[in-house]
């Protein structure tokens, strides 16, 4: 369990520096179909699952604690605004997840992981967007929110054909 913690520490605290490396990188992208979304959204919304991983394995105190490291190496990785919007849109929105994730969790981690995802990624984009000065489109909105929804669905997926994979062998 110990190992399964650490990496989970470990992945989102890089999942959450990396968001704000490649969005302070590159900016917006195209995300198809004329949605944009900024380009580090794919790791955000896995950081919302990995936020939980870390919960899950080693508590909420050490979920709190690797949120705060991870805002700390943030401010010093990517511009001050951008630094500012991503604490401020990131902190506000884990803990969102954290308190709907520890409601639903005793109905299952799939229903739990979705539902907190759901308002931590809604609240992380429009307060980021807003804050860090980028513009509040539609097309921007749900880009993010699309490009987040992805990121969730892929590390679900993963944890759930993993978790098939080991009982049948």
């Amino acid at each position: 369990m110990k190992v399964r913690a650490g990496l989970s520490v470990a992945g989102y605290i890089a999942g959450v520096v990396v968001t704000n490396v490649v969005t302070a990188s590159f900016g917006l992208w195209p995300m198809g179909f004329g949605l944009m979304a900024t380009a580090g959204t794919m790791f955000a919304g896995a950081s919302f699952v990995l936020r939980d991983a870390v919960q899950e394995t080693a508590g909420r105190k050490v979920a709190l604690t690797a949120l705060a490291v991870a805002c700390a190496i943030s401010a010093f990785m990517a511009s001050p605004a951008l630094a500012f919007a991503s604490v401020l849109a990131f902190g506000l929105a884990e803990l969102l997840d954290m308190g709907v994730y520890t409601k639903l969790r005793k109905q299952g981690w799939v229903r739990a992981a979705a539902a907190s995802n759901a308002v931590g990624t809604a609240v992380d984009t429009f307060v980021f967007l807003t804050v860090a000065g980028f513009p509040v489109t539609v097309a921007l909105v749900v880009g993010q929110l699309v490009g987040k929804a992805w990121a969730t669905v892929g590390v679900v997926g993963t944890v759930l054909a993993v978790r098939a994979w080991k009982r049948r062998g």
